[in-house]
């Protein structure tokens, strides 16, 4: 299967879908997320998935960023049911800063089979941003993500409705955040979160697949491609 490009979303298409995922990646990884994440979703798609993924470079208006990419993964379901019929509802997926905007989407997770999201990351700007908080404060200008890392966490609290949500972590990421959002779904009334961990650190994701792209399958390593392949049978379980 070959990616396709439609706007910002790269796309792989099965021949017979049984389920579909809209992905978003994190950071800068996300710029190109049929590079930096080939082996997980190429390993999706070989599962029958069709797999939306959206191309970003971060900014700091979050919230917009979460809309924009929320309407770019309409748009595509739309071109796609035209061409296959009706889908099930997407699985939405997310890595590090990817989770976040997927989070904060506009129907708060309404639409979808659920959320799997891989080491969630919240932190404050000048932390995300080397030398940030050196150079700001020099210019005089405070600079911080909208919404910040608390109110973030007040509004998945408050608006975000989505019961289902599978958070994984991995065992040497110490970039993880996934206990702070843990925290944040249980104060809602209604909710079937559950945790996941696994090895490899806040990378795994996204390193075999970088390896993959850069160097060939030859520089594939077993390990991360046992994860991977482990990872990929769990999120295929819960989007089809």
């Amino acid at each position: 299967m070959d990616w396709r490009q439609q706007g910002k979303i790269w796309q792989l298409r099965p021949s017979r879908p049984v389920g579909q995922v809209d992905f978003i990646g994190g950071s800068y990884l996300a710029a190109t997320p049929q590079v930096s994440y080939r082996r997980l979703l190429d390993d999706l798609s070989n599962n029958g998935l069709v797999v939306n993924a959206w191309a970003y470079v971060p900014g700091f208006d979050h919230q917009s960023q979460a809309r924009e990419a929320w309407s770019e993964f309409r748009s595509a379901r739309k071109q796609l049911e035209e061409r296959y019929g009706p889908l099930p509802l997407p699985l939405r997926l997310g890595h590090s800063l990817g989770c976040k905007l997927q989070l904060l989407a506009p129907d708060g997770g309404r639409n979808s089979r659920g959320l799997v999201a891989l080491s969630f990351n919240n932190f404050q700007a000048d932390r995300s941003i080397p030398l940030l908080g050196e150079i700001a404060p020099r210019l005089g200008v405070e600079t911080e993500f909208s919404p910040s890392p608390g109110e973030t966490l007040r509004l998945i609290s408050r608006h975000y409705q989505q019961e289902r949500n599978l958070l994984v972590r991995f065992g040497r990421d110490q970039l993880d955040q996934s206990d702070a959002l843990l925290e944040a779904l249980e104060q809602r009334p209604q909710n079937r979160t559950e945790v996941l961990q696994l090895p490899g650190d806040h990378l795994t994701p996204a390193s075999a697949g970088l390896r993959r792209s850069v160097l060939g399958d030859w520089a594939d390593d077993p390990k991360r491609v046992g994860v991977i392949r482990q990872l990929t049978e769990v999120i295929s379980s819960w989007a089809s």
